[in-house]
């Protein structure tokens, strides 16, 4: 019985961690909504969400980068040691470069992939 519950309890939070990637289209809606707010985003929950939707897709592209150099396979991309990072507004901006045809079937880490291809291409 204890076993049954411990699958049922981890197929249940894997689950609801598929359930957590947020579509592009969503976000992109959030974060105009909040430069519309101004200064008062600042007191937005909206903002820390957006803030961990990008930071997971971040964590998530990095690991599975390094996997795949790792094992010899392709890398999605390739930065470079003086690559810096991107402000929100850059961020921003390169999403919305996404034709919204494509938008439409991505998620944040999707979109960060793809910016971050564009960007940073492997030779």
């Amino acid at each position: 019985m204890r076993a049954g519950w411990v699958l049922a309890a981890a197929l249940l939070a894997a689950s609801g961690a598929a359930a957590q990637a947020m579509p592009l289209p969503v976000f992109l809606q959030k974060a105009e909504a909040l430069q519309k707010k101004g200064m008062l985003a600042l007191f937005s929950s909206d903002l820390s969400v957006l803030k961990n939707e990008v930071h997971g897709a971040t964590e998530s592209l990095r690991a599975e980068r390094l996997a795949a150099k790792r094992a010899g396979r392709p890398q999605a991309y390739c930065p470079t040691q003086d690559s810096g990072s991107m402000n929100s507004d850059e961020l921003l901006a390169a999403l919305r470069q996404i034709p919204p045809a494509q938008r439409a079937h991505m998620d944040v880490k999707d979109g960060m992939r793809t910016i971050l291809a564009r960007k940073f291409p492997c030779r």
